[in-house]
């Protein structure tokens, strides 16, 4: 069973900064091979940010440059770094398993830009 837990969401301003976390635990392959997800009201989960297999990052297009993916191996646990936030990043914030989402959701942290 692998928990995830999401957090560190909250209401930011246009051009402001938030830093999500997610902790995994449980019988998580690994965390070198998870990503970001968000969910924006009426809108499909999509993959914002992630780990490749072979140790770099990718990024969806409407975050590359504002956006960085970062981990804890020690912790178990991956990071959001999120600058210049635009009313368009609002949305829910999950973490899961790439390239296919394989473990059970978590609660998922909320993010919202507006003024």
């Amino acid at each position: 069973q692998v928990q995830l837990v999401e957090s560190g969401g909250g209401l930011v301003q246009p051009g402001g900064s938030l830093r999500l976390s997610c902790a995994a635990s449980g019988s998580i392959f690994s965390i070198n091979i998870m990503g970001w997800y968000r969910q924006a009201p009426g809108k499909q989960r999509e993959l914002v940010a992630r780990f490749t297999s072979g140790g770099t990052t990718n990024y969806a297009d409407s975050v590359k440059g504002r956006f960085t993916i970062s981990r804890d191996n020690a912790k178990n646990t991956i990071y959001l770094q999120m600058n210049s936030l635009k009313s368009e990043d609002t949305a829910v914030y999950y973490c899961n398993a790439v390239p296919l989402a394989v473990y059970s959701w978590g609660q998922g942290t909320q993010v919202t830009v507006s003024s």
